[in-house]
């Protein structure tokens, strides 16, 4: 499962996702929970809309005193029937989450190394995923997201990742021909059959060891750069409690 990703551009959703921002929001080039990221929706007449959400379906302010949840990842085989995630699956609230890169831990050697991941040609992809909005006391509404997974046991690259005995996940590249039709999908058995591993032949990955600064970079118009946050103290999976 991926929790840390790099995120796109405004002028990236713009230029290669066809997706205006009309929010005034910035974010963070690296993305981990509870870090804003831009995310990709259809409005009520069918176009694409970009918002800016946190990462993590339920974002840690939201949690009941003492609970701790890490839904930064929602498995597909059971994201219809968990509590955390099956309304908005029954209700496909469906979203396109554009980025340049995810990591995951390899472990092909004693010590584990960060690893990027993304696209043979180094474009930026839309990974499925699904979100919800929450109500917040002033009147207005912020919005979180997660990101789908599947089964990646025998995908020749993602099988690579994670400790040997675990089992292997991946998120769900959505091909550019089918972003609408993902987004739009209103039948949640339909919208199974977009979540597929993709080519592994089409992928490109190397390692990518997290490198210290002393101080994160903030920003919303840069590219893909080093590695430059720290990551959040890891909480216990305790994905469907909440």
């Amino acid at each position: 499962m991926c929790v840390n990703y790099i995120t796109v551009s405004r002028q990236i959703c713009f230029d290669f996702f066809r997706t205006p921002l009309e929010v005034n929001d910035e974010w963070r080039d690296e993305i981990y929970q509870d870090y804003a990221a831009p995310f990709i929706v259809h409005d009520n007449s069918g176009n694409r809309q970009g918002l800016v959400g946190s990462y993590g379906f339920v974002p840690k302010r939201r949690m009941p005193p003492g609970q701790r949840l890490t839904t930064m990842n929602a498995r597909a085989e059971t994201v219809g029937e968990l509590r955390t995630y099956k309304k908005a699956w029954a209700t496909s609230q469906l979203c396109l989450i554009p980025a340049l890169a995810v990591f995951e831990p390899n472990w092909e050697q004693p010590q584990h190394v960060r690893w990027s991941i993304g696209m043979g040609d180094k474009s930026p992809f839309a990974v499925a995923g699904i979100w919800r909005s929450w109500d917040e006391d002033d009147g207005s509404q912020s919005h979180s997201f997660t990101q789908l997974t599947v089964n990646a046991d025998e995908h020749p690259l993602m099988r690579r990742f994670h400790k040997a005995g675990d089992e292997k996940r991946s998120v769900v590249v959505i091909r550019p021909d089918d972003y609408d039709e993902w987004l739009g999908c209103k039948n949640p058995e339909l919208a199974r059959t977009f979540l597929q591993l993709y080519p592994a032949d089409l992928m490109h990955s190397e390692p990518a060891p997290k490198v210290s600064t002393p101080k994160a970079k903030s920003t919303s118009e840069t590219t893909l750069t080093a590695s430059e946050i720290k990551p959040p103290k890891a909480s216990p999976l305790q994905e469907e409690l909440f």
